[in-house]
């Protein structure tokens, strides 16, 4: 597939889709976007019209269907990626899968089991991952500089009021702080432990029944390191990204400020026993990152770093939390 164009499907006319594909197809070479569907006809036909894509489907089962897609990203509520993933795979597509990647973890692994049973490539889209300032995290910290992790913190609060509809408010579409924001801090200490965390205590604040607003957990990993993660989306938060990870270790730590959106600015700082040292990753933006991977991938030149296993595992990490707080895990009650 490297000398062939990928042609993608948008499901969903959605305001991610502007960064998170619109602008890097822009900047890259080798992909087009040549279909969009919505639940509103005419949504996406205003939204075709605007960022001229030649084809408006008539729902989200003949996007899945069309010839001339070959990587469908799915940016639906997490209720719908279950359905429409593996719709688009058995018709023969790839897959670029919002996060969070599904409503739960039984759902998670049903979706990668039948990614393996078509063959196609399934990639969870945590776009932070692709940026050079997390793989600067992970050098760092592999290196030993820092010694032996022992403990981490990491968040990240967006402001997201409540309106009707805001599919982060509502618990039938997957909605909740910890499933939108809280799925990073989440995937932040899991990546750079290498392994996985029980869930030692959960708290969240609901306004609405099941859905919370805020998040705070701890996590245990072997050998003892500890791992605070908290999110929030209430309404009385300043505008803009609040989101940090730091890692302490034996003989030093590490800050990263903006882990989620470095493009939009970041500092990462390393204090150890030699000095502080703070700096900036240069790289573009973590969606430009992103789709070159998935680009990559497709032409068989890498492996995803994201979906499969490392899906599985940050939604089975995600169900614990929601458990330990008290709650149940999204799509619980539907068995």
């Amino acid at each position: 597939m490297a000398n062939t164009k990928i042609n993608i499907g948008l499901l969903g006319a959605s305001r991610i889709a502007g960064p998170a594909i619109i602008k890097p197809v822009a900047e890259l070479d080798g992909v087009e976007i040549t279909s969009v569907a919505a639940r509103d006809p005419q949504r996406a036909a205003t939204f075709a019209a605007a960022h001229g894509i030649r084809n408006v489907a008539t729902d989200y089962a003949a996007l899945v269907a069309f010839d001339e897609v070959d990587l469908v990203y799915n940016a639906l509520p997490p209720s719908l990626h279950l359905e429409w993933s593996i719709a688009a795979m058995v018709a023969g597509k790839d897959v670029l899968c919002e996060k969070p990647f599904a409503l739960n973890a039984g759902q998670a692994d049903v979706m990668v089991e039948k990614a393996a049973e078509c063959g196609r490539t399934l990639i969870e889209a945590f776009h932070y991952r692709f940026h050079p300032l997390f793989e600067r995290v992970l050098e760092i910290v592999n290196s030993g500089r820092i010694g032996s992790v022992q403990n981490m913190r990491s968040h990240c609060n967006i402001r997201i009021p409540y309106r009707p509809g805001e599919l982060r408010h509502e618990l039938a579409l997957g909605g909740g702080a910890l499933m939108d924001l809280g799925c990073y801090p989440v995937h932040w200490v899991r990546t750079v432990m290498h392994t996985e965390p029980a869930v030692v205590s959960a708290s969240a604040i609901q306004e609405r029944a099941g859905v919370d607003v805020a998040m705070q957990a701890v996590l245990e990993f072997s050998g003892g390191t500890q791992a605070e993660v908290g999110c929030s989306m209430a309404s009385d938060l300043p505008p803009g990204v609040d989101a940090t990870l730091v890692v302490a270790g034996s003989r030093g730590k590490l800050t990263v400020i903006n882990p989620l959106s470095p493009h939009s600015g970041h500092e990462l700082t390393l204090e150890t026993p030699d000095g502080r040292h703070s700096e900036k990753v240069p790289g573009a933006s973590t969606y430009h990152h992103q789709l070159a991977h998935v680009i990559k991938v497709l032409a068989g030149e890498v492996r995803p770093i994201t979906g499969g296993r490392d899906a599985i595992a940050n939604m089975a990490v995600i169900d614990s939390i929601y458990e330990a707080a008290g709650m149940q895990p999204r799509g619980a009650a539907a068995g």
